[in-house]
Formats: structure tokens, C-alpha cells, sequence
């Protein structure tokens, strides 16, 4: 039986490919963490945890009291 990924690693994924699709074009700010976790149908923390993981490759940046935004530079990860 194949290992299912993560939910946070999954939410990752699907946040990468609207990046790359250009849902999330570079410099624009995402949805808030609540209507992330209300899309994705589950817990704030779990949408942190997804967003905490690309702002550490430099895919996305957060900024305290404004929100979070996609990197105008690709990420190591990209």
C-alpha cells in the first residue's frame, strides 16, 4: 500500500501548483490561514505548517500583521 503524504505536504503541493499555474502570480498576497483552512478543510495549524515550510525555501514571505505573499524570486525548491 503506498504512504499517503501529509496533509500539510499535500496542501504544500497544491499551493506550488496554483503558484505555477498562476492562481498565486509572484508578489501576490494569499488567502488568510482561516480561509485556507476552510478550502482545504482542516486546521489552522495545518495550514501554517504548509505555509512555514515554503517561506523556509524562500516561496513564500511573510510579513507580520500584513499577511503572506509569494516569493518575486523563485524558491530553492521551485
Amino acid at each position: 500500500m503506498p504512504y499517503a503524504q501529509p496533509l500539510w505536504r499535500q496542501i504544500r503541493d497544491d499551493l506550488r501548483a496554483k503558484i505555477k499555474a498562476g492562481i498565486y502570480p509572484p508578489g501576490s498576497k494569499l488567502p488568510s490561514t482561516r480561509l485556507l483552512a476552510e478550502e482545504y478543510d482542516t486546521s489552522h495549524m495545518t495550514v501554517r505548517r504548509a505555509l512555514d515550510s515554503m517561506i523556509e525555501l524562500d516561496e513564500l514571505v511573510g510579513r507580520t500583521g500584513i499577511g503572506v505573499f509569494v516569493s518575486d524570486t523563485p524558491g530553492r525548491n521551485s
